[in-house]
């Protein structure tokens, strides 16, 4: 019997200040958070470093006896490949609960001996690997170049002179540094990306204007933290098969479906990338495009991990970045999900009693609960049929080829037959019924008139 051959195991450690302004909660939830975002980026995590401190250091973030600590323990569990020892870690990567400087990077990094990763690289790096759309790839490179940029100072001081300067042109002038070069290049790169993000986002409204020329469509998107079962969500209340894992970050591209089944007016659900704490600023600038599926919304449907027992910090992170891509206007329902994880039907009901008290709107449920799922479709088709009016439309025996436009945007309520034609009474869009009554006024050709 062929051995089944396993991936390799890539080993890090997590190493984090706590400032005194941090709670132990807090310090302890954003230490969970990254080591969830290590493992979405396929690193296992072997022992986390914490130290509390005044402030950062300037030179290399921890202290110095903090980085002597960690050097040790990346030494001791190095691979001895003479020895074979196949126990052994071999620790490849530290990464920082924090932003840090390219200048702290570089120490830190020639200090501890492996990779060094902060916050931000982290994120970046499975923003990377997980894009799949044209407009996401770009922003994420956006965002990367951007984020590059400032540390080829640092990464050329690592080459040493052969990489610092070239000659100018014939022998005249200091010439162009390597970083310079870089940096120009960079610049170029983020210009052309730009350009193109602008010519995605003419194109994406363009599709859009052109989708609501032909229907009234009415938008809900579901926002919230990364994690919170909004993929799950999304399977439940559009019958779709849509990837779902239980990774941050697991889906970054933003997914459209409609609502199943299928209502008057007909509504379209969109997930959106999750939101995490501290996301760079450069992020929520680059994935506005992705999130503008809120902006464009009716209504927001705010999913909240109900079994975390962090999710007020989580809940805070959602209604800032909201607030950052102007979108906290937008009508919004509280949905605490996953209340199913939160513990026995006792616990489930004190859970959900006191969410209640808290948040009197919200909605408590468990996404995998097909009942409670059917209660929140009928809400959402609520939102969206409270301006709806019922008008009466006559249509001729002459136009019947209208009855399929009429059933597809409006409810039909009653249809009764007389000796003319048929009298609808129809519920529905304002707009939608003006429209139809606008199609039933204009002259209508005969075959006479298409003779020649």
């Amino acid at each position: 019997m062929q051995s089944e051959i396993k991936a390799p195991v890539i080993h890090a450690v997590v190493a984090a200040v706590q400032l005194p302004s941090v709670s132990d909660m807090e310090f302890e939830s954003s230490l969970n958070e990254l080591r969830e975002l290590a493992k979405t980026l396929g690193y296992t995590i072997v022992h986390t470093f914490v130290q509390k401190r005044a402030g950062f250091d300037m030179t290399g973030y921890l202290g110095i006896g903090k980085r002597e600590e960690i050097r040790a323990y990346v030494r001791s569990h190095a691979v001895d490949e003479a020895a074979l020892d196949v126990d052994a870690l071999n620790i490849e990567a530290l990464l920082v609960d924090h932003d840090i400087s390219p200048s702290q990077a570089r120490n830190l990094e020639i200090e501890v001996g492996c990779e060094v990763m902060d916050r931000t690289m982290v994120i970046l790096e499975i923003f990377h690997r997980n894009a799949r759309s044209r407009a996401a790839r770009a922003q994420v490179e956006i965002a990367r170049l951007g984020y590059m940029a400032p540390r080829l100072r640092e990464a050329a001081k690592l080459a040493g002179p052969q990489g610092r300067q070239r000659s100018g042109a014939g022998g005249r002038g200091a010439g162009e540094s390597h970083t310079e070069l870089d940096r120009r290049k960079i610049r170029d790169r983020i210009a052309e990306l730009q350009q193109e993000i602008v010519i995605m986002d003419g194109e994406r409204r363009t599709q859009r204007a052109r989708r609501q020329e032909r229907q009234t469509l009415a938008n809900v998107a579901l926002v919230g933290y990364t994690n919170a079962g909004k993929s799950t969500m999304m399977r439940a209340l559009t019958g779709s098969e849509v990837l779902v894992a239980n990774k941050l970050f697991a889906t970054l591209d933003t997914t459209v479906r409609a609502l199943h089944p299928e209502s008057v007016p007909r509504v379209l659900v969109s997930d959106t990338v999750g939101f995490i704490k501290n996301l760079p600023h450069g992020l929520v600038a680059s994935f506005k495009s992705t999130l503008d599926e809120a902006l464009d919304a009716a209504l927001l449907l705010h999913v909240i991990d109900a079994s975390d027992a962090g999710f007020e910090r989580q809940l805070d992170v959602t209604d800032q970045v909201l607030a950052e891509i102007e979108a906290d206007t937008v009508p919004k329902i509280r949905v605490f999900n996953k209340i199913d994880d939160v513990g026995d039907a006792a616990a489930q009901a004190e859970c959900t009693a006191a969410l209640k008290r808290k948040y009197p709107d919200c909605i408590v449920m468990s996404a995998r609960r097909p009942a409670e799922v059917a209660a929140l479709r009928q809400i959402i088709v609520d939102f969206f049929q409270q301006n709806l009016v019922v008008a009466e439309l006559f249509l001729p025996w002459s136009a019947q080829q209208l009855r399929g436009n009429l059933y597809n945007s409006c409810q039909v309520l009653e249809e009764r037959s007389e000796e003319a034609g048929t009298v609808f009474t129809l519920r529905g869009a304002a707009n939608d019924i003006q429209r139809l009554r606008d199609q039933l006024s204009r002259p209508s050709s005969t075959p006479a008139d298409n003779a020649d």
